[in-house]
C-alpha cells in the first residue's frame, strides 16, 4: 500500500527513501548507517558527514543525527523516509536517536513509519502538535463495498453479496485474510462451503488458509517455498543456491504476479520478502514436514552469502544451522571489519550466541568478546577474558608462537589477528586501567602494547601512543605526553582515520598550552583545519572545537574581539561538529571572555552551564569548571562561596601535590590571600606562600610554564600583600620574561589594581636595578590593566611623597576612602557619591589593594596611620 501511494503520489520535487527493518538493525551503527545510505539513494550527497561521524569513536548520535538534518535542511526538495517494519526495533539506543531525529526534522523532511505496534517514540507529543497522522488497523480494514470489488474484480471471482457479507464479516475486513481467502477459493465450485468453514480469531485464519493455499499449489511451488522460508530476503541466485534448483528469479516474478504475499524490496525487482506473517506459516510447515532438511537449507545459504561477501547473513544462517564452528570461523574473519565500523554490539550477539566450549578455544574471539565489553562499560569481566586469551599464548614471552607450534586444542582462522592479539591485550589492559584511575597501570600497559605490536600496525600503535600519552599527561609529564599524542595523530592518519586526529589536536594543543608555549599551539589547531580542508567534502567533526581552542589564545592576547569571533564561528558550525567535551570547553572559553570584560555575572551563568554539560572522557580534568567558579566568586567578593568550595574540595596548603590538582590548589591560594587579614588564621598568609613555592617547583620541574607563570604572579601579588615590593618585583620580572615571547596579558591584566601598582613600581625602577623588566611589555600590560580596571591613571592622584604610598590613590579613590570610615555601607556610598553600586565596588578593590588590605576597617586604619583621611576632609 505504502509503495502504491509513494508511486502514485506527484513526483516533481519530491523523493522518497525506503528502509526495510529485521533484528539485526537493533545495532545501533547498522540502523543509522543503513538510514543514511536509504536517504543518500533519495538524495544523492545527504549525509556524507553524518557517514564519516558514525565511523569515529566516541560520537554521540545526537551529533551523527545533527549533521545529517543540516544536510536534509540545505535540501530544497521534500524527501519521504519510509521505515518498514519498525516493531522490530527495541534497541533504546537507536529509539532514543529516532526520537531525537522527530524533535528536529526540518519541514521537508517526512517520516512514514509502518509497524504492527505502537512505537517507543514521543507520539502523544505529536499528537497535541498537530505532526502526526496515523492510519490504524480500522483505518485500513475494507468496507463491504471494497471487499466486493476486490473479491470479484480483482481476484476474479463471483461471489454473492451474501457470500461477501460473511466473508467480510469473518475477516473484520482484513485484507490478508481476504487475500488468502480469495487464493482459496480459486477453482472451487463450492464456495458457499468454504466461507461456512473457517471461523475463530484471526492467528487461526491465517493457519487455515495459508494451509488452503500451499495445499493448492504445485509441488514444484510448494516445495519452493517451503526451502525459501527460511531466508529473510530472497533473490534468485539465492534462492537457487538454497533450493539446489534453478529457476529462482522467474519463480519470483511468478509468486509476485499471482500476489502471493511476496514484497519487493527494491524498484529492479531483484529482491523480495515474504509478508510476515505468511513467512512464519511457511517457516512452521517446514519445520512439521522436513525438519531435517532446516540444517543443511540454512548451511546453503550461509555458503552463499559467504561467497558473495555478506559474511554477517552467512554468520546469522551459520548459528540457525547451530554449525557453531563454522559460524565461529566466520565470526573470526569478521572482527577486524566489524571493529572499523564500530559494530560491536552485533559482534557481542554473535559470541553470547555461541556456546562458551567453542569461543573459549579460539584467543582471537576471546579477546574480541573483551574488546566489546569494555567498550560496553562492563569492566568487570573484561580481565579474566584477557586472563583466558593469555593463556594460548607463549607464556614466557607473552607473543604469538606461530600455527606450527600452536598449543593443542587452539583454533586460530585469522592468522594476521592472532599475532595482534597480544598488543590487543595490554591496550586492553591500558584501557582498563585509566577506567580505573591507575596511571601507571596505563603507562606500563600501554608501553608493552607497543613493544608487542609490529611497526606496520599502525591503527594498534596508534591506539597505544593515546593511551600512553593520557597516562603521562595525568600525571604531569608534558614533554612525553606530548611525543606520545603526536605518534597517536600520525598514525590515525596513516590508516585514515583523519576525523580522530581532531582528538589528538585537542590533546596536544592544550598540552602546548599548559607548557606556555601559546604560538605552537596555535599552530597546531591551524594545522588541524588545513588538514580537514584538504579533505574535501563536509566540514569535519572537531572543527568547533580548534575554534574555540585558537579563541582561547586570542583572549590569553587581550585580543576580547577575535576571541569573541572564532567562538560565535564555532557556534555557528553547530555544536554536532564539536567533538564530545566541545559544549562544555566552549562555554567555559565564553565565560572567560565575559570575565575579561568585566561581566562577571554572566560568566557565572557560563561556567554554571558548563558544569551541567561536562561529559567525563579520557582527557584528564586538570581544569574543572568549580574551580573556575571559585576563581569568578573570589574576583566578585563573594569569599563564602569560594571558602565553601575549598572545604567541599578538601583542600588545604600542606597537602601532597599532583598536576590533576595543580589547578585547584593555585586556586585556594587566590583564595587564601583574598581573605579578610581579621579572618584568617594566624600563618595562613606564610601557609599560602609556602604552598606557592612548592607548587613553583613542581610546575618547572614538569615543564609547565603555563603554570610557573601564574604562580610567579601570585607570588608577586603575595609578596606586595606583606609590603614586600623588591621581592615582588623579582617574582614579577621572571613572570615577564617567560610570558613575553608568547604574548600573554590576561593572566596579568586580570589581577587589576594590585597588578597594575607592581607594573607601574616596575616601570619606575632605574636602569639596571631590574635589567630583566622590558618597559615596552610593562607599558602594554599597563594599558590592558588599565582598560580592564577603567579607573582613572594613578597620575591623576596625590604624589606619592604626600601619600606615602608606592601607588598613590585617586581622588575619587580618596572619596571614597573617607566614607568608608563611616557608617555608610554600599549602597548608601554609591548614592552619596553618585555612582553605580559596580564603581562603588571597583574604587573599593582598588584602595584595598594600593593600601596592601584586605578589608574595610583595615583600610581605615591604614589610612588613619597614613594620615590620609584627615588629608580628605581639608580637601
Amino acid at each position: 500500500m505504502l509503495a502504491e501511494w509513494l508511486a502514485g503520489a506527484p513526483a516533481e520535487g519530491r523523493s522518497a527513501a525506503w528502509l526495510s527493518l529485521d533484528r539485526r538493525d537493533n545495532d545501533p551503527a547498522l540502523f543509522w548507517s543503513y538510514l543514511v545510505a536509504a536517504l543518500q539513494a533519495a538524495s544523492p550527497g545527504v549525509g556524507a558527514g553524518a557517514l564519516l561521524l558514525l565511523q569515529s569513536s566516541q560520537t554521540p548520535i545526537e551529533a551523527v543525527l545533527a549533521t545529517l538534518l543540516n544536510d536534509l535542511s540545505a535540501s530544497s526538495d521534500d524527501v519521504v523516509l519510509v521505515l518498514d517494519d519498525y516493531h522490530v526495533i527495541d534497541a533504546r539506543d537507536v529509539q532514543d536517536g529516532m526520537a531525537f531525529l522527530l524533535e528536529h526534522l526540518p519541514p521537508q523532511m517526512h517520516l512514514v513509519i509502518a509497524s504492527r505496534a505502537d512505537p517507543t517514540l514521543p507520539l502523544s507529543r505529536l499528537r497535541g502538535r498537530g505532526e502526526l497522522v496515523e492510519i490504524r488497523a480500522a483505518d485500513l480494514r475494507f468496507t463491504p463495498d471494497e471487499a466486493a470489488a476486490y473479491l470479484n474484480e480483482v481476484m476474479g471471482l463471483v461471489l454473492t453479496a451474501q457470500d461477501v457479507a460473511a466473508l467480510e464479516g469473518r475477516t473484520e475486513g482484513w485484507i490478508a485474510a481476504l487475500q488468502l481467502a480469495a487464493l482459496s477459493m480459486q477453482g472451487r465450485a463450492d464456495i458457499a462451503g468454504f466461507i461456512a468453514g473457517f471461523a475463530g480469531d484471526d492467528r487461526y485464519i491465517i493457519d487455515y488458509m495459508v494451509e488452503e493455499v500451499l495445499q493448492r499449489q504445485p509441488d514444484n511451488v510448494r516445495s519452493f517455498l517451503l526451502k525459501t522460508s527460511i531466508l529473510s530476503r530472497l533473490s534468485g541466485p539465492l534462492c537457487d543456491a538454497v533450493t539446489g534448483q534453478h529457476g529462482g528469479k522467474p519463480m519470483l516474478e511468478a509468486l509476485d504476479r499471482g500476489n502471493l504475499f511476496l514484497i519487493q524490496l527494491d524498484d529492479r525487482r531483484q529482491w523480495y520478502r515474504y509478508q510476515h506473517l505468511f513467512g512464519d506459516v511457511l517457516r512452521a510447515h517446514l519445520l512439521d514436514e522436513q525438519p531435517d532438511r532446516v540444517h543443511e537449507l540454512h548451511l546453503r545459504a550461509s555458503d552463499w552469502y559467504e561467497r558473495n561477501g555478506e559474511r554477517s547473513e552467512a554468520i546469522r544462517h551459520a548459528l540457525a544451522a547451530e554449525d557453531f564452528e563454522r559460524a565461529a570461523d566466520l565470526v573470526e574473519l569478521a572482527i577486524p571489519a566489524m571493529r572499523r565500523s564500530r559494530q560491536e554490539s552485533t559482534m557481542r550477539g554473535w559470541l553470547e550466541a555461541l556456546p562458551g566450549e567453542v569461543v573459549q578455544v579460539r584467543p582471537v574471539l576471546i579477546v574480541g568478546y573483551a574488546g566489546a565489553l569494555l567498550l560496553g562499560g562492563e569492566l568487570e569481566g573484561v580481565e579474566a577474558r584477557l586472563e583466558d586469551a593469555e593463556r594460548w599464548l607463549d607464556t614466557t614471552t607473552g607473543t604469538h608462537v606461530g600455527p606450527e607450534a600452536s598449543p593443542a586444542g587452539m583454533v586460530v582462522v585469522d592468522d594476521e589477528e592472532f599475532r595482534g592479539v597480544p598488543g590487543t591485550i595490554e591496550l586492553y589492559r591500558a584501557a582498563l586501567a585509566l577506567a580505573r584511575g591507575d596511571v601507571p597501570g596505563t603507562e606500563g600497559h600501554a608501553r608493552r602494547a607497543l613493544e608487542l605490536s609490529p611497526e606496520e600496525d599502525h591503527l594498534r600503535r596508534a591506539s597505544a601512543s593515546g593511551l600512553l600519552g593520557l597516562a603521562y599527561w595525568t600525571s604531569g609529564d608534558l614533554d612525553q605526553a606530548h611525543r606520545a599524542y603526536a605518534d597517536c595523530m600520525a598514525g590515525l592518519r596513516r590508516v585514515g582515520h583523519v576525523a580522530d586526529t581532531f582528538g589528538c589536536a585537542i590533546a596536544l594543543a592544550d598540552i602546548r598550552r599548559r607548557q606556555g608555549r601559546l604560538g605552537d599551539a596555535m599552530h597546531t589547531y591551524e594545522q588541524a583545519l588545513q588538514l580537514a580542508s584538504e579533505q574535501g567534502g563536509s566540514v569535519l567533526r572537531g572543527t568547533a572545537d580548534m575554534y574555540v581552542g585558537i579563541s582561547e589564545i586570542h583572549r590569553e592576547r587581550n585580543d576580547l574581539p577575535t576571541a569573541t569571533q572564532y567562538l560565535l564561528r564555532s557556534q555557528e558550525l553547530g555544536e554536532h561538529l564539536g567533538l564530545l567535551q566541545n559544549p562544555y570547553r566552549w562555554r567555559v572559553a565564553m565565560a572567560r571572555v565575559r570575565e575579561a570584560e568585566g561581566d562577571l555575572g554572566a560568566a557565572l551563568d557560563l561556567l554554571n552551564e558548563a558544569e551541567r554539560l561536562y561529559v567525563s572522557d579520557f582527557f584528564p580534568n586538570v581544569r574543572p569548571v568549580p574551580a573556575w567558579r571559585a576563581r569568578v566568586w573570589v574576583e566578585q567578593g563573594a569569599l563564602g562561596e569560594a571558602i565553601g568550595w575549598v572545604r567541599e574540595q578538601g583542600l588545604s596548603a600542606t597537602d601532597d601535590l599532583s598536576y590533576l590538582r595543580e589547578f585547584e590548589h593555585i586556586t585556594l591560594v587566590r583564595v587564601l590571600l583574598a581573605q579578610p587579614r581579621a579572618e584568617r588564621a594566624e600563618g595562613s598568609i606564610d601557609e599560602a606562600t609556602q604552598l606557592l613555592d612548592r607548587l613553583l617547583q613542581a610546575a618547572e620541574e614538569g615543564g609547565r610554564t603555563g603554570s610557573v607563570i601564574e604562580i610567579l604572579v601570585l607570588q608577586a601579588l603575595a609578596h606586595q600583600t606583606r609590603g614586600e615590593i623588591p621581592a615582588a618585583l623579582v617574582s614579577l620580572e621572571r613572570a615577564l620574561t617567560l610570558s613575553e615571547p608568547e604574548g600573554y596579558v590576561r593572566v596579568f591584566a586580570d589581577e587589576g589594581a594590585p597588578m597594575a601598582i607592581l607594573l607601574r613600581a616596575a616601570a619606575r625602577v632605574a636602569p639596571g636595578e631590574q635589567e630583566g623588566i622590558a618597559r615596552d611589555d610593562v607599558r602594554r600590560l599597563l594599558a590592558a590593566v588599565d582598560k580592564t580596571e577603567d579607573s582613572p591613571p594613578v597620575s591623576q592622584g596625590l604624589p606619592e611623597d604626600r601619600q606615602g604610598l608606592v601607588e598613590p590613590l585617586s581622588k575619587r579613590e580618596l572619596e571614597v576612602l573617607r566614607l568608608l570610615g563611616t557608617d555608610l555601607d554600599g549602597p548608601d556610598i554609591a548614592r552619596e557619591l553618585v555612582v553605580s553600586l559596580n564603581t562603588v565596588r571597583t574604587h573599593t578593590k582598588n584602595i584595598y589593594a594600593k593600601l596592601g588590605v584586605n578589608n574595610r576597617r583595615a583600610a581605615v586604619r591604614r589610612a588613619e596611620q597614613l594620615d590620609l583621611l584627615s588629608r580628605t576632609r581639608d580637601r
